[in-house]
Protein backbone atom coordinates (compact mmCIF):
# COMPACT_ATOMS: atom_id res chain seq x y z
CA UNK A 1 0.00 0.00 0.00
CA UNK A 2 3.26 2.21 0.26
CA UNK A 3 4.10 1.70 -2.62
CA UNK A 4 0.46 2.38 -4.53
CA UNK A 5 0.44 5.87 -1.99
CA UNK A 6 3.87 7.21 -3.36
CA UNK A 7 2.67 6.57 -6.89
CA UNK A 8 0.51 9.55 -6.61
CA UNK A 9 2.69 11.63 -4.35
CA UNK A 10 2.21 14.21 -7.38
CA UNK A 11 -1.23 14.54 -7.01
CA UNK A 12 -1.43 14.82 -3.42
CA UNK A 13 1.21 17.44 -3.59
CA UNK A 14 -1.01 18.99 -6.12
CA UNK A 15 -3.98 18.94 -3.87
CA UNK A 16 -2.45 19.79 -1.08
CA UNK A 17 -0.90 22.82 -2.39
CA UNK A 18 -4.14 24.31 -3.92
CA UNK A 19 -5.73 23.87 -0.88
CA UNK A 20 -2.96 25.72 0.74
CA UNK A 21 -3.42 28.89 -1.88
CA UNK A 22 -6.95 29.04 -1.18
CA UNK A 23 -7.54 28.78 2.29
CA UNK A 24 -11.14 29.15 3.79
CA UNK A 25 -12.15 30.29 7.72
CA UNK A 26 -14.82 27.65 9.22
CA UNK A 27 -18.20 27.33 8.33
CA UNK A 28 -16.87 29.22 4.91
CA UNK A 29 -15.38 26.22 3.06
CA UNK A 30 -16.99 26.71 0.19
CA UNK A 31 -14.57 26.55 -2.54
CA UNK A 32 -12.58 23.74 -0.68
CA UNK A 33 -16.22 21.19 -0.23
CA UNK A 34 -17.04 21.81 -4.03
CA UNK A 35 -13.68 20.82 -5.23
CA UNK A 36 -13.29 17.62 -2.40
CA UNK A 37 -17.19 16.60 -3.61
CA UNK A 38 -16.39 17.05 -7.42
CA UNK A 39 -13.23 15.06 -7.48
CA UNK A 40 -15.29 12.51 -4.80
CA UNK A 41 -17.72 12.17 -7.34
CA UNK A 42 -14.97 11.83 -10.39
CA UNK A 43 -14.08 8.57 -8.28
CA UNK A 44 -17.21 7.44 -7.97
CA UNK A 45 -18.28 7.87 -4.70
CA UNK A 46 -21.95 8.47 -3.24
CA UNK A 47 -21.59 12.54 -2.40
CA UNK A 48 -23.51 15.01 0.11
CA UNK A 49 -22.59 18.40 0.44
CA UNK A 50 -23.61 20.89 3.18
CA UNK A 51 -23.58 18.32 6.05
CA UNK A 52 -23.20 20.43 9.15
CA UNK A 53 -22.98 24.00 6.76
CA UNK A 54 -20.31 23.43 5.21
CA UNK A 55 -19.21 19.26 5.31
CA UNK A 56 -19.14 16.75 2.63
CA UNK A 57 -19.92 13.21 3.50
CA UNK A 58 -19.26 10.75 0.76
CA UNK A 59 -19.76 6.40 0.82
CA UNK A 60 -18.21 4.24 -1.20
CA UNK A 61 -19.37 0.07 -1.02
CA UNK A 62 -22.96 -0.79 0.56
CA UNK A 63 -24.24 -2.57 3.70
CA UNK A 64 -22.06 -2.96 6.87
CA UNK A 65 -19.46 -2.92 9.00
CA UNK A 66 -18.81 0.81 7.83
CA UNK A 67 -15.88 2.64 8.80
CA UNK A 68 -15.52 6.64 8.56
CA UNK A 69 -12.49 8.29 7.71
CA UNK A 70 -12.71 12.37 8.82
CA UNK A 71 -10.53 15.21 7.58
CA UNK A 72 -10.72 18.57 8.60
CA UNK A 73 -11.14 21.32 5.91
CA UNK A 74 -10.64 25.01 7.91
CA UNK A 75 -7.78 27.34 7.90
CA UNK A 76 -7.09 30.11 10.61
CA UNK A 77 -6.72 33.75 10.43
CA UNK A 78 -2.82 33.91 10.41
CA UNK A 79 -1.37 35.88 7.76
CA UNK A 80 1.02 33.37 5.78
CA UNK A 81 4.94 34.58 5.70
CA UNK A 82 6.13 31.85 4.29
CA UNK A 83 7.90 32.60 0.57
CA UNK A 84 6.74 29.42 -1.18
CA UNK A 85 5.27 29.27 -4.73
CA UNK A 86 2.04 27.93 -3.09
CA UNK A 87 1.76 30.41 -0.29
CA UNK A 88 -1.69 31.94 0.47
CA UNK A 89 -3.26 33.93 -1.66
CA UNK A 90 -6.58 35.08 0.63
CA UNK A 91 -4.70 37.95 3.12
CA UNK A 92 -5.20 37.04 6.84
CA UNK A 93 -6.11 33.29 6.17
CA UNK A 94 -3.38 30.61 6.32
CA UNK A 95 -3.57 26.78 6.56
CA UNK A 96 -1.22 26.81 9.44
CA UNK A 97 -2.57 23.43 10.91
CA UNK A 98 -2.01 20.78 8.51
CA UNK A 99 -6.28 20.95 7.39
CA UNK A 100 -4.68 21.22 3.87
CA UNK A 101 -2.85 18.34 4.16
CA UNK A 102 -5.50 16.02 5.89
CA UNK A 103 -7.79 16.45 2.69
CA UNK A 104 -5.58 16.03 0.68
CA UNK A 105 -4.69 12.53 1.94
CA UNK A 106 -8.10 11.80 2.67
CA UNK A 107 -8.91 12.35 -0.87
CA UNK A 108 -5.67 10.06 -1.56
CA UNK A 109 -6.87 7.58 0.46
CA UNK A 110 -10.27 7.46 -1.40
CA UNK A 111 -8.44 7.13 -4.87
CA UNK A 112 -6.52 4.12 -3.41
CA UNK A 113 -9.38 2.30 -2.68
CA UNK A 114 -11.26 2.77 -5.17
CA UNK A 115 -9.28 0.17 -6.66
CA UNK A 116 -9.38 -2.68 -4.34
CA UNK A 117 -12.77 -4.79 -3.03
CA UNK A 118 -13.93 -5.06 0.42
CA UNK A 119 -16.97 -5.73 2.15
CA UNK A 120 -18.96 -3.21 3.59
CA UNK A 121 -18.79 0.40 2.98
CA UNK A 122 -16.32 3.39 3.71
CA UNK A 123 -17.02 6.91 4.40
CA UNK A 124 -15.51 10.18 4.32
CA UNK A 125 -16.47 13.35 6.30
CA UNK A 126 -14.99 16.38 5.02
CA UNK A 127 -15.52 18.53 8.06
CA UNK A 128 -15.78 22.24 8.10
CA UNK A 129 -14.72 24.21 11.06
CA UNK A 130 -12.60 22.20 13.62
CA UNK A 131 -10.48 25.43 14.91
CA UNK A 132 -13.87 27.53 15.65
CA UNK A 133 -17.37 27.28 16.80
CA UNK A 134 -20.35 28.91 15.14
CA UNK A 135 -22.58 31.23 16.74
CA UNK A 136 -24.32 28.75 19.09
CA UNK A 137 -21.25 27.26 20.06
CA UNK A 138 -20.65 24.05 18.36
CA UNK A 139 -18.16 23.36 15.79
CA UNK A 140 -17.56 21.36 12.72
CA UNK A 141 -17.76 17.92 14.27
CA UNK A 142 -21.44 18.22 16.33
CA UNK A 143 -22.67 19.97 13.56
CA UNK A 144 -21.78 16.78 11.22
CA UNK A 145 -22.94 14.27 13.63
CA UNK A 146 -26.29 16.79 14.40
CA UNK A 147 -26.87 16.04 10.48
CA UNK A 148 -26.51 12.41 10.75
CA UNK A 149 -22.80 11.37 9.27
CA UNK A 150 -22.36 9.45 11.79
CA UNK A 151 -24.95 7.01 11.37
CA UNK A 152 -24.46 2.86 11.16
CA UNK A 153 -20.44 3.91 11.14
CA UNK A 154 -18.77 0.82 13.37
CA UNK A 155 -15.32 2.47 13.74
CA UNK A 156 -13.97 5.69 12.95
CA UNK A 157 -10.28 6.93 11.66
CA UNK A 158 -8.30 10.10 11.94
CA UNK A 159 -5.00 11.68 11.45
CA UNK A 160 -3.62 14.83 12.19
CA UNK A 161 0.02 16.00 10.90
CA UNK A 162 2.94 16.43 13.51
CA UNK A 163 5.46 19.05 12.25
CA UNK A 164 7.88 17.67 15.28
CA UNK A 165 7.91 13.96 14.13
CA UNK A 166 10.11 13.28 11.53
CA UNK A 167 8.85 12.04 7.86
CA UNK A 168 8.72 8.08 8.35
CA UNK A 169 7.01 7.88 12.02
CA UNK A 170 4.06 8.33 13.68
CA UNK A 171 2.40 8.25 17.39
CA UNK A 172 -0.47 6.13 18.28
CA UNK A 173 -1.58 4.94 21.55
CA UNK A 174 -4.88 4.22 23.40
CA UNK A 175 -6.87 6.52 26.06
CA UNK A 176 -7.44 9.80 26.57
CA UNK A 177 -5.68 11.79 23.74
CA UNK A 178 -7.03 15.51 23.70
CA UNK A 179 -8.88 17.15 26.23
CA UNK A 180 -12.64 18.07 26.77
CA UNK A 181 -13.09 22.11 26.60
CA UNK A 182 -15.57 24.21 28.01
CA UNK A 183 -15.59 27.97 28.08
CA UNK A 184 -16.96 29.99 31.18
CA UNK A 185 -17.78 33.81 31.64
CA UNK A 186 -18.16 35.75 35.02
CA UNK A 187 -18.93 39.09 35.83
CA UNK A 188 -18.31 40.83 39.12
CA UNK A 189 -20.08 43.33 40.59
CA UNK A 190 -19.26 45.87 43.54
CA UNK A 191 -19.72 49.37 44.07
CA UNK A 192 -18.37 52.07 42.06
CA UNK A 193 -17.05 55.44 42.96
CA UNK A 194 -14.14 58.16 43.05
CA UNK A 195 -10.32 56.55 42.95
CA UNK A 196 -9.33 58.51 45.77
CA UNK A 197 -12.22 57.55 48.36
CA UNK A 198 -12.25 53.55 47.89
CA UNK A 199 -13.82 53.17 51.53
CA UNK A 200 -16.81 54.06 49.82
CA UNK A 201 -16.69 51.88 47.10
CA UNK A 202 -16.62 47.44 46.81
CA UNK A 203 -14.07 47.58 44.45
CA UNK A 204 -14.63 44.86 42.18
CA UNK A 205 -11.09 44.70 41.25
CA UNK A 206 -10.05 43.87 44.48
CA UNK A 207 -12.93 41.26 44.70
CA UNK A 208 -11.18 39.55 41.51
CA UNK A 209 -8.08 39.31 42.97
CA UNK A 210 -9.29 36.96 45.35
CA UNK A 211 -11.78 34.86 42.54
CA UNK A 212 -8.33 35.24 40.59
CA UNK A 213 -6.63 32.86 43.33
CA UNK A 214 -9.17 30.96 44.30
CA UNK A 215 -9.43 29.78 40.47
CA UNK A 216 -5.88 29.08 40.44
CA UNK A 217 -5.83 27.18 43.16
CA UNK A 218 -8.55 24.59 41.84
CA UNK A 219 -6.48 22.19 39.93
CA UNK A 220 -3.51 22.17 42.90
CA UNK A 221 -6.00 21.98 45.87
CA UNK A 222 -9.65 20.92 44.92
CA UNK A 223 -9.11 18.02 42.45
CA UNK A 224 -7.08 14.39 42.61
CA UNK A 225 -3.23 14.69 41.64
CA UNK A 226 -3.76 12.21 38.56
CA UNK A 227 -6.66 13.81 37.60
CA UNK A 228 -5.56 15.85 34.23
CA UNK A 229 -6.92 19.58 34.13
CA UNK A 230 -6.51 22.64 33.79
CA UNK A 231 -8.40 26.34 34.73
CA UNK A 232 -7.07 29.14 32.69
CA UNK A 233 -8.33 32.75 32.98
CA UNK A 234 -8.24 34.39 29.61
CA UNK A 235 -9.28 37.30 30.13
CA UNK A 236 -9.91 40.37 32.64
CA UNK A 237 -11.78 43.72 32.16
CA UNK A 238 -12.89 46.03 33.28
CA UNK A 239 -12.88 50.60 34.16
CA UNK A 240 -12.31 53.14 31.53
CA UNK A 241 -9.92 56.09 33.20
CA UNK A 242 -7.30 56.00 36.07
CA UNK A 243 -9.46 57.66 38.89
CA UNK A 244 -12.84 55.46 38.57
CA UNK A 245 -12.64 52.44 40.27
CA UNK A 246 -15.86 50.65 38.24
CA UNK A 247 -19.18 48.76 38.87
CA UNK A 248 -17.87 45.36 36.98
CA UNK A 249 -15.43 43.44 36.33
CA UNK A 250 -16.20 41.01 33.61
CA UNK A 251 -13.48 37.87 33.74
CA UNK A 252 -13.45 34.68 31.40
CA UNK A 253 -11.62 31.54 30.89
CA UNK A 254 -11.13 28.15 29.59
CA UNK A 255 -11.23 24.75 31.36
CA UNK A 256 -10.07 21.12 30.06
CA UNK A 257 -10.46 17.91 30.71
CA UNK A 258 -10.27 14.12 30.25
CA UNK A 259 -13.07 12.55 32.69
CA UNK A 260 -16.70 13.82 32.73
CA UNK A 261 -16.52 13.70 36.40
CA UNK A 262 -13.74 15.97 36.40
CA UNK A 263 -15.56 18.35 34.31
CA UNK A 264 -18.67 18.34 36.70
CA UNK A 265 -16.35 18.90 39.63
CA UNK A 266 -14.07 21.55 37.87
CA UNK A 267 -17.64 23.80 37.11
CA UNK A 268 -19.00 23.46 41.04
CA UNK A 269 -15.30 24.64 41.99
CA UNK A 270 -15.31 27.82 40.00
CA UNK A 271 -18.45 28.55 40.65
CA UNK A 272 -17.42 28.46 44.48
CA UNK A 273 -14.44 30.31 43.43
CA UNK A 274 -16.76 33.40 42.14
CA UNK A 275 -18.89 33.12 45.27
CA UNK A 276 -16.31 34.32 47.86
CA UNK A 277 -17.13 38.22 46.48
CA UNK A 278 -20.21 37.99 48.44
CA UNK A 279 -19.05 37.94 52.09
CA UNK A 280 -17.11 41.24 50.65
CA UNK A 281 -19.76 42.69 49.74
CA UNK A 282 -19.89 42.11 45.96
CA UNK A 283 -22.04 39.54 43.93
CA UNK A 284 -21.15 37.71 40.75
CA UNK A 285 -23.24 36.12 37.26
CA UNK A 286 -20.97 33.19 35.67
CA UNK A 287 -22.65 30.84 32.80
CA UNK A 288 -20.58 27.87 31.24
CA UNK A 289 -20.42 27.61 27.27
CA UNK A 290 -19.88 22.91 27.03
CA UNK A 291 -17.60 22.41 24.46
CA UNK A 292 -15.81 19.54 22.69
CA UNK A 293 -15.83 16.54 24.60
CA UNK A 294 -12.41 14.54 24.94
CA UNK A 295 -10.96 12.96 22.20
CA UNK A 296 -10.64 9.32 23.56
CA UNK A 297 -8.57 6.53 21.48
CA UNK A 298 -10.30 3.43 21.78
CA UNK A 299 -8.22 0.15 22.19
CA UNK A 300 -9.80 -1.40 19.26
CA UNK A 301 -9.22 1.25 16.93
CA UNK A 302 -5.86 2.39 18.50
CA UNK A 303 -4.87 -0.89 18.19
CA UNK A 304 -5.53 -1.44 14.18
CA UNK A 305 -3.53 1.17 13.54
CA UNK A 306 -0.38 0.25 15.27
CA UNK A 307 -0.80 -2.89 13.98
CA UNK A 308 -0.66 -1.44 10.23
CA UNK A 309 1.80 1.09 10.77
CA UNK A 310 3.92 -1.41 12.38
CA UNK A 311 3.69 -3.49 9.19
CA UNK A 312 4.46 -0.51 6.59
CA UNK A 313 6.67 1.42 8.67
CA UNK A 314 8.67 -0.75 11.40
CA UNK A 315 8.38 -0.83 14.79
CA UNK A 316 10.79 1.18 15.90
CA UNK A 317 8.68 4.31 13.53
CA UNK A 318 5.68 3.55 15.80
CA UNK A 319 5.71 5.80 18.88
CA UNK A 320 2.95 6.71 21.52
CA UNK A 321 0.72 9.40 21.26
CA UNK A 322 1.98 12.67 22.90
CA UNK A 323 -1.07 13.09 25.58
CA UNK A 324 -2.34 16.75 26.21
CA UNK A 325 -5.23 19.15 26.84
CA UNK A 326 -5.97 21.01 23.59
CA UNK A 327 -8.91 20.61 22.27
CA UNK A 328 -9.64 18.41 19.14
CA UNK A 329 -13.52 18.05 18.29
CA UNK A 330 -12.62 14.49 16.57
CA UNK A 331 -14.03 13.59 20.36
CA UNK A 332 -17.66 14.21 19.19
CA UNK A 333 -17.26 11.22 16.67
CA UNK A 334 -15.60 9.15 19.48
CA UNK A 335 -18.23 9.48 21.36
CA UNK A 336 -20.77 7.54 19.04
CA UNK A 337 -18.53 4.75 17.90
CA UNK A 338 -14.98 3.05 18.57
CA UNK A 339 -12.17 5.24 16.97
CA UNK A 340 -8.98 6.87 17.44
CA UNK A 341 -6.91 9.39 15.76
CA UNK A 342 -2.91 9.41 15.11
CA UNK A 343 0.39 11.79 14.80
CA UNK A 344 2.17 11.67 11.13
CA UNK A 345 5.08 12.56 11.38
CA UNK A 346 6.15 15.84 8.85
CA UNK A 347 8.51 17.12 10.18
CA UNK A 348 10.98 19.39 7.83
CA UNK A 349 14.72 18.56 8.57
CA UNK A 350 16.47 20.75 10.64
CA UNK A 351 13.51 23.48 10.76
CA UNK A 352 10.30 22.48 12.43
CA UNK A 353 7.13 24.39 11.69
CA UNK A 354 5.05 24.35 14.67
CA UNK A 355 1.26 24.43 14.50
CA UNK A 356 -0.77 27.91 14.49
CA UNK A 357 2.07 29.88 13.65
CA UNK A 358 2.33 31.87 10.03
CA UNK A 359 5.65 29.74 9.11
CA UNK A 360 4.11 26.52 9.55
CA UNK A 361 4.82 24.21 6.33
CA UNK A 362 5.16 20.09 6.21
CA UNK A 363 7.20 17.58 4.56
CA UNK A 364 5.06 16.73 1.78
CA UNK A 365 6.62 13.45 1.15
CA UNK A 366 4.80 12.34 4.52
CA UNK A 367 1.49 12.52 2.73
CA UNK A 368 1.50 8.87 1.00
CA UNK A 369 2.18 7.33 4.40
CA UNK A 370 -0.48 8.50 5.53
CA UNK A 371 -2.83 7.99 2.77
CA UNK A 372 -1.86 4.49 2.67
CA UNK A 373 -2.14 4.37 6.81
CA UNK A 374 -5.40 5.06 6.44
CA UNK A 375 -6.34 3.18 3.44
CA UNK A 376 -4.69 -0.06 4.66
CA UNK A 377 -6.50 -0.10 7.98
CA UNK A 378 -9.92 0.83 6.58
CA UNK A 379 -8.98 -2.42 3.99
CA UNK A 380 -8.16 -4.53 7.20
CA UNK A 381 -10.95 -3.74 9.27
CA UNK A 382 -13.86 -4.15 6.47
CA UNK A 383 -11.74 -7.70 5.70
CA UNK A 384 -11.85 -8.98 9.06
CA UNK A 385 -15.67 -8.40 9.79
Amino acid sequence: MIEKAQAIQKQLTKWRRDFHMHPELGFQETRTAAKVAEIMEGFGYRVRTGVGKTGVVADIGSGSPTIAIRADMDALPLQEANEVPYCSQNPGVMHACGHDAHTAMALGTALLLTKEKFPGTVRFLFQPSEEVADAEGFSGAPRMVEAGAMEGVDLVIAQHVDPFMKTGAISIDSGSASGGVDSWFGTITGKGGHGASPHYTVDPFYLSAHVMLALNAIVSRRLDPFDPAVVSIGSLNGGHVENVIPEQVKMTGTLRYTEKKVQKKIHAEIKRAFEVVRPLGGKYELKFEIGTPPMINSPKAADLIAEVSTDLLGRKNVHPFKKGLGAEDFGCFTELAPGAMFGLGVGIKGSPRSAHNPYFDIDESAMPIGAAIIAESALRFLRRK
